[in-house]
Parts: C-alpha cells; sequence; structure tokens
C-alpha cells in the first residue's frame, strides 16, 4: 500500500547522494500556495508532471521555432525543440550528479510563453505592447497565472527561477549571462543554446539558406563535420569543465560552462546563424507576413475587448495585457487562421 510505503520520501532519500551543489526536492523553498505533499512524487517530479499536462505545452507542437509555415514534416518546433533541451539538460545534470528531474522540469517548462511565428512575434508583439514583452517572463505568467483558468500550475520556486532566468541575450555565451539560483537553471540555460545552435544549422540546410560548407571552418574543425558530434563535442566539454559542480573542491567554486576552446566555436557558429539566417529569415515575406498578423490580432482585440474569450476576463484588469496574453498563447496556425477570418469579416 501506497500509503504504508511512502514513494516519494523512498525518492528523497536517494536525492540524498547527489552533489552537494544540488537542489533536494524536500529541501525546495516550496510553492507560491502550500500542498500537501505528493505520496508517490516528489515536489520537482510532480511539476514536470504539472507542465506536461498544460495547455500551454501542447500548444508547442504548432509553435514555430525558426522558419516560419516550412513545407517538410521535419522541421523543429518549439515542441521538438524543448524535448531535445530536455534531452540534452538531463545528460549534462546525470553526469554531473545534479538533481534530473530538476533540469528535467525547468526544461519542459523554458519556453511556455513563446508566441507564434517564433521570435518574429516575440519582437512585434514587444514592439505593440507598451511593458514590452519577453517569452521568459510570459512563461512565468502562464505556470503562475493563466494555465487553470487564472490558478496556475502552482510551481516550485527553483523551476519557477529556471524558468524566469533561462533566457540570454544576443551576446556571446556565457558573457552578460544572467544569474539562475540553481546550477540545474544554468544546466538548461546552456542545454537550450545546444540545442538551438545545431537544429537551427539542420533546419537552415534544409531550407536551402546554407549549405554544410557554408560554416565557419574554425568552428566546426573543433566541434565536428555533422550534428552528432558537434552536439557531443560540446555536451562533454560542459561535463568535463564543470565537474566540479559534482562534489565539494576546495580549489573551485562550481559553475556550469565550457572551455574556452570550445566555447570559441560555438560562439562562431551562434554568430554565424545571426548573421546568416536569422537575420535573413527575418527580411523574408513569410516573416513580414507573420508581423503582420501579430499586428492585426492587437490592434482588433484591443479595439474589440468583447470578442476575447471569456476566460481572459480573470487575468487582470489591463485591457492590452489580456490582448497580450491571448496573442502571446496562439499557435501559428490558429493565429493566421484567425486573422483571415477578421479580416474577411471587416
Amino acid at each position: 500500500m501506497i500509503g504504508q510505503l511512502n514513494v516519494r520520501q523512498l525518492a528523497e532519500e536517494r536525492e540524498e547522494s547527489l552533489s552537494p551543489y544540488a537542489i533536494k526536492s524536500k529541501r525546495s523553498r516550496g510553492r507560491l500556495r502550500y500542498e500537501e505533499p505528493c505520496s508517490v512524487r516528489t515536489a520537482f517530479q510532480r511539476d514536470r508532471d504539472r507542465i506536461i499536462h498544460s495547455k500551454a505545452f501542447r500548444r508547442l507542437k504548432h509553435k514555430t521555432q525558426v522558419f516560419i509555415a516550412p513545407r517538410g514534416d521535419h522541421y523543429v518546433t518549439r515542441l521538438t525543440h524543448t524535448l531535445e533541451v530536455s534531452q540534452v539538460a538531463r545528460t549534462i545534470a546525470r553526469s554531473l550528479n545534479l538533481n534530473e528531474d530538476l533540469t528535467e522540469t525547468i526544461a519542459l517548462g523554458h519556453d511556455l510563453g513563446h508566441t507564434p511565428f517564433g521570435h518574429i512575434g516575440e519582437e512585434a508583439l514587444n514592439e505593440l505592447y507598451h511593458c514590452e514583452f519577453k517569452h521568459n517572463e510570459q512563461s512565468l505568467r502562464i505556470v503562475d497565472l493563466l494555465e487553470k483558468d487564472g490558478q496556475g500550475l502552482n510551481l516550485t520556486w527553483e523551476v519557477r527561477d529556471g524558468i524566469l532566468n533561462h533566457s540570454k541575450t544576443r551576446v556571446n555565451l556565457l558573457e552578460d549571462w544572467g544569474k539562475v539560483n540553481t546550477l540545474e537553471g544554468e544546466v538548461c540555460k546552456i542545454a537550450d543554446a545546444v540545442a538551438y545552435i545545431n537544429h537551427d544549422i539542420d533546419d537552415a540546410v534544409r531550407g536551402g539558406v546554407i549549405t554544410e560548407g557554408d560554416l565557419p571552418i574554425s568552428a566546426i574543425t573543433v566541434l565536428g563535420h555533422s550534428h552528432s558530434k558537434r552536439i557531443n563535442a560540446m555536451v562533454c566539454d560542459i561535463i568535463e569543465h564543470s565537474w566540479a559542480a559534482r562534489g565539494p573542491d576546495a580549489a573551485t567554486s562550481p559553475a556550469i560552462g565550457m572551455s574556452l576552446q570550445i566555447l570559441e566555436a560555438t560562439n562562431t557558429l551562434r554568430e554565424f546563424l545571426f548573421d546568416r539566417v536569422y537575420n535573413l529569415h527575418s527580411a523574408q515575406n513569410e516573416a513580414e507576413k507573420a508581423r503582420g498578423i501579430v499586428r492585426l490580432l492587437y490592434g482588433y482585440f484591443n479595439q474589440h475587448i468583447d470578442r476575447l474569450p471569456p476566460e481572459y476576463t480573470l487575468f487582470g484588469d489591463e485591457v492590452e495585457q489580456r490582448v497580450v496574453d491571448y496573442i502571446a498563447g496562439m499557435t501559428d496556425q490558429y493565429a493566421t487562421r484567425l486573422a483571415e477570418e477578421l479580416s474577411l469579416s471587416v
């Protein structure tokens, strides 16, 4: 009987063998609202399940990563990106003896707040909304408030911190990196970059934007000439460079990072993507069409607040915030279809 044998407590006991720098679930800072612990799952395992069963997670399958409305079934979506980040992050966390459950949960929730049409949609909303729009802040708003008809998911502090602080600026990796308050959160942050750098190269080649031969020779000489070799080089280097996180080391403060050689090669690939893929793609017709859709929806619903779904009246008094919540939650397909319907009706 589960009542006689508390499975959660056994799992918490196993966590005591983790690195002293790992976050133990029974020492979590807790939730926004107190709940009785689950008899089977640790706090972080419970959070993971709540994210996977959320509507926002389900919608990621129809949200764009980089390429908008691609012709083909093998392009990365926001959902497949999330799963790749989770896989990379779990591998690193397991190797460093950190809390794999916490790491996985942050990874699964980190992009819940992304708009339709990827970063194009995020840029458009940020230009329109007077309070600015950032997808990481929207991700936190989703898990704190928007899910479950205004109740939110009531996640633990550590998961919420990792979700909020995963985002990076345009600057080089590890530079102006921002602060995550757990090593597990740092693992997710770097795993996010490892995932998108490598799958965006694949998508760009698939889309005919670049060829493998265009990749900077200085980077691929260090990292490898294939997708799998590059990911393996980055992940193994992160594990080796961050080895102090496994246990106390008087000479080293634990941190998640890369060696200088791998970091420079990774940053070279990242800059190449900005110059040859992201910026180029942003100028294409599909991207401008996506911006137009977001602008149309934003303008229409700010003028016709009564046309918002009823549940969005629960999320604050500010009209613009309600509109942003509605648009940011849309999939590419839904936003496109709705914009077409509204265009025909006016």
